[in-house]
């Protein structure tokens, strides 16, 4: 009787151990985990580019890395947020220029400018969506900064709402921002100044466990997670095989 209690608390051990070695972990950006986004283009602007972020409390650490885009030229960029937090289809007309879309034809899926991405010393607040001078000018860049923003709008990027959105595309190929299109969001500027050259939905990243191991997004480095629950579901695994293994020596005896 003994044993046969013994392998049966050896098995259930086994059991339990099994989940907490082998389920994956997911990051959780509201506790400080990653956000990432892949940036495609949209107007055919050929640009693309990654952009990655950290919510702690009312801080947001974001970096993006963009390629594509025109030179010379000032690129508004900024989180969106509201709609229905994704990227619009590359699809819609009516500022001008065939399958063009302007930054209000995409409203209703990436929402408003929540957070304008400027460069120091620039103003990050909705209201410096088009604050030229703050902008990156780069055909290609690297952005990086940390900025300070409301709690809800923070609890919102933490939760997947965000969108990233880069502006400014040269529809005509004439190596610089005209033609006879106003901008929607400011008439004083060319459409091609503020419509969308790239887009990325900011989403938690999650850990996935390839070949053995336990390999996160964004720019954490893979490695084995919960070392104790793998030991813990080895050892119970071995004490399930033992006690089941004296069980069946006890009944035929």
């Amino acid at each position: 009787m003994r044993t046969s209690r013994i392998a049966t608390l050896a098995a259930t051990a086994a059991l339990v151990g099994l989940p907490l070695a082998a389920g994956p972990a997911i990051a959780n950006a509201q506790d400080g985990g990653e956000l990432t986004a892949e940036l495609s283009q949209l107007n055919d602007s050929g640009a693309s580019g990654t952009a990655w972020a950290m919510v702690d409390g009312n801080q947001v650490e974001i970096s993006l890395e963009t390629e594509g885009l025109l030179d010379g030229a000032p690129h508004a960029q900024h989180i969106h947020i509201g709609g229905q937090n994704m990227c619009p289809a590359n699809d819609q007309e009516g500022n001008g220029f065939e399958g063009a879309l302007q930054t209000s034809d995409g409203a209703d899926e990436y929402g408003a400018i929540a957070v304008s991405l400027t460069k120091e010393p620039g103003m990050t607040g909705a209201e410096h969506g088009l604050d030229v001078d703050n902008f990156p000018a780069e055909a290609s860049y690297t952005y990086s900064r940390t900025i300070e923003v409301s709690e809800e709008v923070a609890q919102q990027i933490a939760a997947g709402d965000g969108v990233v959105v880069v502006h400014g595309v040269d529809h005509d190929g004439s190596g610089k921002y005209d033609g006879d299109t106003k901008s929607d969001l400011d008439p004083a500027l060319p459409s091609e100044a503020t419509d969308p050259a790239a887009c990325g939905e900011l989403n938690a990243a999650q850990m996935s466990m390839p070949h053995g191991g336990v390999e996160t997004g964004g720019t954490s480095k893979p490695g084995i997670e919960y070392p104790t629950a793998l030991a813990f579901g080895t050892l119970a695994l071995g004490l399930g095989g033992l006690g089941l293994f004296a069980a069946r020596r006890r009944a035929t005896k």
